[in-house]
């Protein structure tokens, strides 16, 4: 959720009021609190893509700050300066990326992409191959139980199976999910997922990806959310890229 801005009253409120309340009420207030149109993750991206694109660097410094608050990954905004290099300017695209070593100087390059919402925290275990993060984006007396998940390349779960069924939204990278007696099904941004109630399934990323969706599940009072099962034979998982 987008926190209340006094960036403009605090630096310009004397010399100028009313500049420094369209930037903090309108700017701010209004316009990126809208995350039901945008999520602000995304704002943030197309901000510092159109900073950077003009060469404004102490703006752009600014809202790369922003945009590490908001979730945006180390990687999203190197590809994204890459990219815009050819055709905003070369001498631009290394201006960014200093700013962009110094201010993301506290991320390891190989922190995956948690999509839309924060990465969350490591929920490794006996029910993955490798490391996962959650964050959970409902409480725990919502009858829907919604996380955001996050598997580090090579890295799935057992087979499952959800009493209430389950939806998948992916949000970023490449993996899989199958369910029982049909082929596994590749998996990329955009792509929905649902898993009848008391179907085996597993999911995961790819060997060479990252994968983050965003779980949906039913829960009943009483009842657990997941049954897991074994794991999905390792030959026929690294036969799938």
């Amino acid at each position: 959720m987008a926190h209340k801005q006094t960036a403009g009253r605090d630096n310009l409120g004397e010399l100028a009021p009313t500049f420094a309340a369209l930037n903090d009420d309108v700017l701010f207030g209004q316009v990126w609190s809208r995350e039901g149109q945008m999520p602000a993750r995304q704002r943030s991206l197309i901000t510092c893509a159109s900073l950077m694109s003009q060469g404004l660097f102490p703006q752009l410094e600014a809202h790369l700050r922003i945009a590490k608050a908001n979730g945006v990954a180390k990687q999203e905004l190197v590809e994204t300066f890459t990219q815009l290099a050819f055709y905003a300017g070369w001498p631009k695209a290394w201006s960014a990326f200093g700013l962009l070593k110094d201010i993301y100087a506290d991320v390891p390059d190989d922190t995956p992409d948690a999509g839309l919402f924060p990465l969350g925290s490591p929920a490794d275990g006996p029910n993955f191959t490798g490391h996962a993060w959650l964050h959970m984006l409902t409480g725990p007396d919502n009858p829907l139980s919604a996380g955001n998940v996050t598997f580090a390349a090579g890295c799935y779960n057992r087979w499952h199976t959800h009493p209430a069924g389950q939806l998948l939204l992916v949000t970023a990278g490449h993996g899989w999910e199958q369910q029982q007696g049909k082929p596994a099904r590749e998996l990329h941004a955009g792509d929905v997922v649902e898993c009848p109630a008391g179907v085996q399934h597993w999911h995961g990323a790819a060997r060479d990806s990252t994968l983050t969706h965003v779980a949906v599940t039913p829960v009943s009072a009483g009842q657990a959310a997941v049954e897991w099962l074994e794991f999905p034979s390792r030959s026929d998982y690294e036969q799938l890229d």
